[in-house]
């Protein structure tokens, strides 16, 4: 029973809800779905992986084909914006009592979602746009599961520092090592789930599939709201 517990703590929390891996669980498979969406839905443009964005935007640039390469650059700004202002936001309401600042980031993630289900293909660029920068809100204030470092809304860095914790467990025998391997490793397969389901979700329904992403970050600001520590 004891360890059923702490187990059930493990995944729910440690700190604070925004370092729990169910939540971050479900921030990783939302940021997969929305990458497929914009890719399968709104011109084939990545709306988390924007080192995908610039080799494209390269090669469609030095093919003379100008108009498609510039058409990756906007969402690429888009994200460095969501990143400068979520960095501010956080120094500037960091100690905010009513509302924790990462519940709002998600809740203006929320909104963000449900207005680019509206917007028609005629305007791809400004849902790009719109949903890259909400991904860069997300990366840049979800950055850790039980105090590791992760991203949420990409895959690279969490290949790199599950493999390098795998590799210090089979040198080590650290038990922490080989728990913190498996944390990444379950956060990248909630990712490719989200791409997947996405991916094909997105076939079926078209630009409205992005208010599935939308659902999960409410259950994410609902779940935030139920942790006294947050």
């Amino acid at each position: 029973m004891g360890n059923s517990v702490s187990i059930r703590n493990y995944i729910t929390r440690q700190k604070q809800m925004s370092e729990a891996l169910i939540l971050n669980l479900i921030l990783a498979f939302s940021g997969g779905f929305q990458d497929a969406y914009t890719y399968i839905v709104r011109d084939n443009v990545f709306a988390n992986a924007q080192t995908g964005n610039i080799v494209l935007m390269s090669t469609y640039l030095m093919d003379g084909k100008w108009q498609r390469g510039l058409m990756y650059l906007f969402p690429i700004f888009s994200f460095m914006l969501g990143v400068f202002i979520s960095d501010n936001i956080q120094a500037k309401f960091k100690s905010a009592k009513k509302i924790h600042w990462r519940q709002g980031i998600v809740l203006a993630e929320t909104v963000i979602m449900l207005i680019v289900g509206f917007i028609p293909q005629a305007f791809n660029m400004v849902a790009n746009c719109m949903i890259s920068f909400s991904c860069a809100l997300q990366v840049q204030s979800f950055k850790k599961i039980h105090g590791n470092v992760y991203a949420s809304t990409m895959c690279i860095g969490n290949l790199r520092s599950g493999v390098t914790a795998f590799s210090s467990f089979l040198r080590t025998r650290d038990k922490r090592d080989i728990v913190k391997a498996r944390d990444y490793l379950i956060v990248i397969i909630a990712f490719a789930l989200g791409a997947g389901i996405g991916g094909n979700s997105s076939d079926a329904f078209g630009e409205r599939t992005i208010w599935f992403s939308a659902v999960l970050l409410i259950i994410c600001f609902v779940m935030m709201g139920l942790d006294k520590k947050e």
